[in-house]
């Protein structure tokens, strides 16, 4: 699994405390104030497309096609801005920065997509959740796209942000509205996020409140940042956030060569191998899974990689790649903190409360739910066990 600990008029509405607030609440639906225009029809609306977080679906030849981008030869949007910097792992990425505009020449490959930088003028491939469109809600560094209320709370509360520090998402509770998670603090509570639910006017405004209606989210967000208008705490910063895995190593990079792979260090040692820290093409620390000799045959361990290829899911272990011939190896992305068995054993996780151990639990069920939910026995009625006479 891939936990992330192994990223006075018409005040806003309050939320319990999250995390490091009081444990009664937690995982309980979102709870808001009324909303000031119930009674109005519902405005028509279509799915925030999401480019900032992979979504847990099924691999597709290009996951945004059919959204704001559906092809080159298409009328979808084709001029793209970066949002992380990326350093180039093969002669045919590009290296770029943060805030670069790129032409997209095909989207049609899976998740690579080949660019042209408006900069350097030079072609190549880039990974497609690195970039957003150009002027759009998901090029802006407070957007974050379709997660939830206590991923939100995990990240904001996370160390390096101040009071103040926000993010926009996506509402779970209400189609076409977002949520503004705000981190605040306070003698009682400490360190704890509120939530106000942004809801979208028929003639496509946003607004918190009635009295302040804006023609645009990103209006909105420059308004509260320069006055706190009724929120727990002026905005003062867009949550802090790391750098995404890319989705694989590199465009076509699923069987990879031996030598480009070097084992570092030895991680631990199973019945059936040993697992390694590498480095592969000198540029990007993976972990290596390796078999030893006569423990399996090696079509049953590359069954295990293909199975492994079909889950995406941001809180599961990415596979990367694989090496085919023997010794096989199986090269997956590299959890900096070990096992979670390993974690919860050092300092570290022993010092966590429950609400943060409830919270990982959560995760995991998270991972597995997409997947288990498509097994024939997940529904199935549980057969009573009878007591001993």
């Amino acid at each position: 699994m891939g936990c992330v600990f192994c990223k006075k008029l018409e005040p806003g509405p309050k939320e319990d405390g999250g995390l490091e607030g009081d444990f009664r609440g937690y995982g309980a639906a979102d709870h808001y104030g009324p909303d000031p225009t119930q009674g109005r029809p519902a405005s028509s609306f279509s799915h925030i497309p999401n480019y900032n977080n992979f979504s847990p679906q099924p691999a597709s030849p290009a996951f945004l096609d059919g959204a704001t981008i559906r092809g080159i030869s298409g009328t979808g949007v084709t001029m793209f801005i970066a949002l992380y910097d990326y350093e180039a792992r093969t002669e045919d990425d590009l290296t770029f920065t943060k805030g670069e505009k790129f032409h997209i020449l095909n989207n049609t490959e899976g998740d690579w997509w080949e660019a042209r930088s408006l900069s350097s003028g030079q072609t190549g491939y880039i990974p497609c959740n690195y970039v957003a469109p150009v002027d759009s809600i998901q090029a802006e560094e407070w957007y974050f796209g379709k997660i939830g209320r206590k991923d939100a709370e995990r990240q904001l509360l996370s160390p390096g942000n101040p009071r103040g520090a926000f993010l926009i998402r996506e509402s779970e509770t209400t189609k076409g509205a977002y949520s503004l998670s705000i981190r605040d603090w306070d003698q009682a509570r400490g360190d704890h996020v509120k939530h106000y639910k942004i809801r979208k006017l028929d003639t496509g405004g946003y607004y918190i409140t009635t009295r302040a209606q804006f023609d645009s989210v990103q209006e909105l967000v420059q308004h509260y940042l320069e006055v706190n208008d009724g929120l727990c705490h002026l905005l003062t910063a867009a949550c802090t956030t790391m750098k995404p895995q890319t989705l694989g190593l590199a465009k076509d990079a699923w069987e990879i060569s031996r030598s480009s792979i070097a084992l570092e260090r030895r991680l631990g040692t199973g019945c059936f191998g040993d697992v390694w820290l590498g480095m592969w093409n000198g540029s990007t620390k993976v972990a290596v899974k390796t078999l030893k000799p006569g423990t399996m045959s090696p079509k049953a361990f590359l069954a295990e990689a293909q199975i492994m290829k079909l889950l995406r899911h941001d809180k599961l272990v990415q596979l990367y790649a694989v090496v085919s011939e023997e010794p096989i190896y199986i090269v997956t992305e590299f959890m900096c903190h070990g096992s979670l068995l390993e974690f919860l054993k050092n300092r570290e996780g022993q010092d966590l409360r429950l609400p943060h151990l409830v919270d990982m639990a959560a995760q995991v069920h998270w991972g597995q739910q997409p997947y288990l939910s498509q097994s024939p026995f997940y529904d199935l009625p549980q057969t009573p066990v009878p007591s001993n006479p």
